[in-house]
């Protein structure tokens, strides 16, 4: 088997800062009581400014107060480590949380699907770029060795025993993943590589150290296998973006709306599933939450969809208050079903397919702005459409051609302005409901080379009346 790790060496920082609308500026964790604020992590500009992690509060802001703080809080790395473990469910279903702010995943079975492994390598760190988290990438025969390798190497890649033996023979004994204790009593007997250590005899290993060293380093080499619990994608989506301001304007809600779309595209990928309606909430400090609802006819999970359909909603909805935090839960996903599309699709690049045109005339101008259409069974052309739901929207039936543009009134053709190309074909309908018609139908050609269907009532001499146009 091949298994791949991936570790997120700043994972709460990453998650603070990708929910910024600049991300790049000066920004430092803290943890610690009231009375004594510590740094726990910093970027690359606070780093700059000369903050550190371990110093205090006081100490930061007497070198710089050009710099933003947020909590650091562990119970939201183990959330975001769910997110990532959603993410990777869809290259995987054999994805675990075994090790703390790290995936551990198998690949073997997945290299057909997905290419082969720096083609799926490249892929999974462009995700994650675009996602907003920095990591190390590695893969070995086993989750334990692939995990241990993260800690010095960032892209190795190790396919077989003998790789993995010379791979973990220069690792330190501190960066093994052994108990700390055990760890400084092996360097001070002198040991400080994986290979001096497995070079020990065994018995004696075994006397001087707990059975679980031996037992770790068998699990390194894939002599024992490391039992693991696997990751099952949730039946729903909750996330929530805190603002560091009070914001009034729809603009300043965009950036944490499309950060939440795109999570929800990544998460909704990783189940297989789509989305059919989803609720924001707005989140005031005295007021109720403001809720929007957002629902859709069939189920997507196109981030720019998804991102376009909640911003139609949301420029419809007068914020009563300032909002202070904005969060995005979606119950309803059904399983997604990709939209069958021509190989050499003929459509120019910048339209968009009818159902994601739908949806988002559907949130710009409200349900009811939008209808179908469904036959009924008239022949008279004016009674043979009926508007209805766009879900209940009939489709084209078999039979003779009628134009898809219907006149409102039909207009009178002046003499010589189109030819006729087929027809006549009467129709004599409507005499149950007071609308009795005698026409004959024809289908013309203007000069222009458009197409159009006319009719001359039955007997009476006369122009051509014009009811409508073919496409």
């Amino acid at each position: 088997m091949r298994w791949v790790c991936i570790l997120f060496p700043q994972l709460a920082l990453d998650a603070a800062l990708r929910q910024r609308p600049e991300p790049d500026a000066a920004l430092a964790l803290l943890s610690g009581t009231p009375q004594r604020r510590v740094i726990q992590a910093v970027n690359a500009a606070a780093r700059e400014l000369g903050l550190r992690p371990g110093q205090s509060l006081t100490a930061a802001q007497a070198l710089s107060k050009n710099f933003a703080s947020a909590e650091y809080d562990a119970d939201e790395i183990a959330h975001w480590q769910q997110f990532l473990a959603a993410w990777a469910y869809r290259f995987s279903s054999q994805v675990s949380l075994h090790y703390p702010r790290t995936l551990v995943f198998e690949i073997e079975s997945s290299l057909g699907l997905f290419g082969p492994w720096p083609q799926l390598e490249a892929r999974l760190r462009q995700e994650l770029n675009e996602l907003g988290f920095r990591h190390r990438i590695v893969s070995a025969p086993n989750p334990a060795a692939a995990r241990v390798l993260a800690n010095a190497y960032d892209g190795l890649a190790v396919t077989d025993l003998e790789q993995l033996r010379q791979a973990l023979g220069g690792m330190p004994v501190e960066r093994l993943g052994l108990p700390p204790g055990a760890a400084t009593a092996l360097s001070r007997m002198g040991l400080r590589t994986f290979a001096q250590v497995r070079g020990l005899p065994r018995d004696t290993l075994a006397r001087r150290f707990d059975a679980g060293l031996l037992k770790h380093l068998d699990t390194l080499l894939g002599e024992r296998s490391l039992a693991l619990a696997f990751y099952q994608p949730p039946d729903r989506f909750d996330l929530r973006i805190e603002l560091n301001f009070d914001v009034l304007s729809h603009q300043a809600l965009l950036f944490p709306l499309r950060r939440l779309a795109s999570d929800l595209a990544a998460f909704l990928c990783g189940r297989d599933s789509g989305v059919q309606r989803f609720d924001l909430h707005l989140e005031h400090v005295e007021l109720p939450d403001t809720l929007i609802k957002v629902g859709l006819l069939s189920a997507e999970r196109e981030p720019g969809m998804l991102f376009e359909l909640a911003r139609g909603r949301l420029e419809q909805v007068q914020v009563p208050a300032p909002v202070r935090g904005v969060r995005l839960v979606a119950e309803d996903l059904p399983r997604f079903v990709p939209q069958h599309r021509e190989l050499f699709d003929e459509r120019p690049q910048q339209s968009l397919p009818w159902e994601q045109l739908r949806e988002r005339l559907r949130a710009r101008l409200g349900d009811e702005a939008v209808h179908g259409l469904c036959f009924h069974s008239d022949h008279r052309p004016e009674c043979s459409w009926q508007p209805v739901g766009d879900s209940q929207a009939g489709q084209l039936l078999p039979g003779p051609r009628r134009p898809g543009w219907l006149l409102r009134e039909p207009l009178a053709l002046p003499e010589g302005a189109a030819r006729i190309l087929m027809g006549p074909e009467r129709i004599e309908s409507g005499w149950w409901d007071g609308g009795d018609v005698r026409r004959d139908y024809y289908l013309i050609e203007t000069r222009g080379g458009q197409q159009g269907w006319a009719y001359r009532p039955v007997g009476e001499a006369g122009p051509l009346l014009l009811q409508g146009w073919f496409a």
